[in-house]
């Protein structure tokens, strides 16, 4: 292990997105917050006086192998949700600094879950850092960084470390240009939904938040009950939509800029993805027209429950605690399945699921044929056993980091809805779950060793277990260059 290389770009990662720290000073600024100035100013001189020296030294040896990549991602994930909680603590808007990192944590994994009991009070600085930790968090702290630092051979290692689904790789030759291209994509996106959420009647300043949680399908709402403070079809339809979206591969939207517009509408997972949530808004309407007076009033409210859930957005217009047992569960099954691989969403990824539905039907028809060759095949492709393997590998560290999670958040005595719900919404990035943390709730009565324990279910969640699982492995720390 390379510690000093690791040092290094963590360093230089560091004081690159402590520039970030500078727009919530200037939105505090424009409100008069002066106090709240004082404080992002104090945490952006902090962290650059601390990375800094780091960061200058050149380290002799700078190559990079996937093991550098996997523990710079993993210690980045950990050190810059604890600086962006600084803001929350150091103002005193969170006292506590536990809850602090949780909420940091939560804003920068996209999770959406949140301590706060009264949103509305906190500065407009503040309101705008905590929506901005999704925007940042949704694309990803080193795609950012990668875009932005001078171009290395060896920063696909971070985009692989960092980026969501069971593959990931170039939409252009240079891994710097991918990094461009899916921060302009992302950005031209989230302008388009700020546009239209002002034109449906929103405020500016509430546009600007609500869109760059779609964008990171994070979810932290700007009102005690979210979304459905405006009460409003039209926001509601225009939010539906933007999660949905953000909800894609990324890589769809590049062969559609490129002209490949076939390709990208034959992509087995877009398919797939959509159906789901058709079918999962359908199955909910036939379960809940009793609580709504019309086709479209059911339709709004279903479709919107269903794109903010499946996609891990997590805002909400209903409580949908609510509804009857088989709606609720259908959601529950979409907090699984979440999104498409390549994007921002949360969830064990569409695409995973179709490798092992696909993976089971492979082993059904070679017991039923033994002698005959089966092929696992993806969007025309032969699929490579390592991403067949790696899928496996990824659903047995899920589910057995989940019930030793689950178990552990037991001891503090909550019903049982509530403890696997809390850590099945953390661990996919979600943010609302049910009874105790269902969406007109929060996270606050928990105690902080179960807060701890799902700020860290939270990280695994985003950075899909393994880096976080490497970091705590004596092996990859023994040898050094």
């Amino acid at each position: 292990m390379n510690r000093f290389l690791v040092a290094h770009y963590i360093s230089r990662i560091l004081v690159a997105g402590s520039l970030l720290l500078l727009i919530p000073v200037v939105v505090s600024m424009c409100y008069g917050e002066w106090s709240t100035v004082r404080v992002f100013l104090i945490v952006t001189a902090a962290t650059v006086i601390l990375a800094a020296p780091l960061a200058l030294i050149k380290p002799k040896n700078t190559r990079m192998y996937a093991k550098e990549g996997l523990m710079i991602v993993a210690l980045l994930w950990i050190i810059y949700p604890v600086i962006g909680a600084l803001p929350f603590y150091i103002s005193g808007v969170i006292p506590s600094f536990v809850d602090a990192v949780f909420e940091s944590v939560s804003g920068f994994t996209t999770t959406g879950s949140t301590i706060l009991t009264d949103i509305e009070v906190l500065p407009k600085g503040m309101i705008f850092w905590r929506s901005f930790t999704h925007w940042v968090g949704g694309m990803g702290v080193l795609v950012f960084a990668v875009a932005i630092l001078p171009a290395n051979n060896s920063v696909m290692h971070l985009m692989r470390a960092e980026c969501a689904g069971p593959q990931v790789g170039k939409i252009v030759p240079k891994g710097k240009d991918t990094a461009r291209y899916l921060y302009i994509i992302y950005g031209v996106l989230t302008v388009v939904v700020t546009v239209a959420l002002i034109i449906c009647g929103m405020p500016v300043f509430d546009s600007i938040c609500h869109a760059m949680g779609a964008a990171g399908t994070g979810g932290f709402g700007i009102k005690n009950n979210s979304i459905a403070f405006y009460d409003s079809a039209a926001i509601d339809i225009v939010l539906s939509l933007g999660v949905m979206l953000f909800g894609i591969n990324f890589s769809i939207y590049y062969l559609i800029i490129t002209g490949h517009i076939k390709n990208a509408f034959k992509n087995t997972e877009l398919k797939v993805y959509l159906m789901i949530i058709l079918a999962a808004t359908g199955l909910i309407m036939l379960n809940t027209t009793e609580f709504y007076k019309n086709v479209f009033e059911n339709f709004r409210y279903s479709f919107f429950q269903v794109t903010s859930i499946m996609t891990s957005a997590g805002f909400a217009t209903a409580d949908y605690t609510k509804w009857p047992e088989f709606s609720q569960t259908v959601l529950v099954i979409l907090m699984f399945i979440g999104a498409c691989a390549g994007s921002t969403g949360g969830g064990l990824k569409v695409q995973r699921i179709i490798i092992m539905f696909r993976s089971v039907k492979k082993s059904v028809r070679q017991t039923l044929n033994p002698k005959c060759v089966y092929v696992l095949k993806g969007e025309d492709k032969s699929m490579d056993t390592a991403t067949v393997h790696g899928v496996q590998t990824y659903f047995i560290l899920y589910f057995g980091l989940m019930i030793i999670s689950l178990l552990l958040v037991s001891l503090d005595n909550n019903d049982f809805a509530t403890s696997f719900s809390a850590v099945v919404t953390c661990i996919n990035n979600i943010g609302p779950g049910l009874n105790k943390v269902g969406p007109v709730e929060n996270f606050s009565f928990f105690s902080d060793r179960t807060k701890i324990i799902l700020i860290i279910d939270m990280l695994l969640g985003r950075l899909e277990c393994l880096p976080m699982i490497i970091l705590l492995s004596p092996t990859v720390w023994r040898r050094k260059f």
